[in-house]
């Protein structure tokens, strides 16, 4: 089972940032990752949907015999985590926004999430977000057409400052120290994000805490491939309408994959 590989979906490129940290880390382990960008963005979405679609998503994966499953996008795991965990017998790994560091370091107790609509309202957020940050003052703003962008190939884009610009200014003026970014897109804008922000406004993501729980749910079940002779394989597949996007995201030693999906 340690050759098996590790199974990783989103709505789109954006768990791509989810799979480098993983691959960062585990550089041994064998990977799957699926783009679902036909139905992409998963925001707008009823929680039932993103259900379906997750479940989807996860047959696949599990055809691929993957050992374990990344649901490398925050509105998945919000709405569909605790659904895939009871009805398949394999571990399931969720990125959510990262509020608890976020209000253990804040100065100024204001903190900006920036998110999907779909992360921002469902119950796993809010319990976060009142289990971790009772005594601070949380401003959600829902980044609405960020995902669209980055699916059609504007992520530099003017329109994408703009549409920043339009989200970030209010927390700047509400006075934040330390931004979280809930969507797995958001992190590919970091440089760009930066140049909006004050100095001294830490802007926080979950990948990295990601791959350390991957890696530490392995070790528990004595899935990790230690075997550091054989060459990985890192397969891309998406059902969107061309692999051109995803391919963007990925190193070009990969090759991605048309899925009729």
């Amino acid at each position: 089972m340690s050759r098996q590989p590790i199974g990783i979906f989103d709505s789109g490129v954006g768990g791509t940032s989810i799979f480098n940290e993983i691959h960062t880390l585990l550089p041994n382990e064998n990977t799957i990752y699926l783009a679902d960008q036909k139905h992409a963005p998963y925001g707008p979405k009823t929680k039932k949907e993103v259900i379906q679609l997750s479940i989807k998503n996860t047959e696949f994966l599990l055809q691929q015999q993957a050992k374990l499953i990344v649901v490398a996008c925050n509105t998945a795991t919000t709405n569909a985590i605790e659904h895939l965990r009871e009805a398949y017998d394999v571990p399931f790994i969720g990125i959510e926004p990262a509020i608890k560091p976020a209000a253990l370091q804040t100065e100024s107790k204001k903190i900006g999430v920036l998110a999907t609509k779909g992360t921002l309202t469902s119950e796993l957020f809010h319990h976060t977000a009142n289990l971790h940050a009772s005594n601070v003052e949380v401003i959600e703003v829902e980044g609405k057409g960020i995902v669209e962008l980055m699916e059609n190939g504007k992520a530099e884009s003017e329109e994408m400052d703009r549409l920043l610009a339009t989200f970030l200014d209010p927390m700047v003026a509400a006075g934040i120290d330390s931004l979280v970014l809930g969507c797995t897109h958001y992190p590919f804008l970091i440089p760009k994000i930066k140049t909006m922000l004050p100095e001294g406004v830490t802007i926080i993501d979950s990948g990295r805490a990601v791959a350390r729980q991957t890696k530490a749910v392995l070790a528990k079940n004595q899935m990790l491939n230690e075997n550091d002779d054989e060459e990985t394989t890192h397969d891309f597949y998406t059902n969107g309408e061309s692999v051109e996007v995803l391919s963007s995201f990925v190193d070009e030693r990969f090759v991605v994959q048309k899925l009729e999906f």
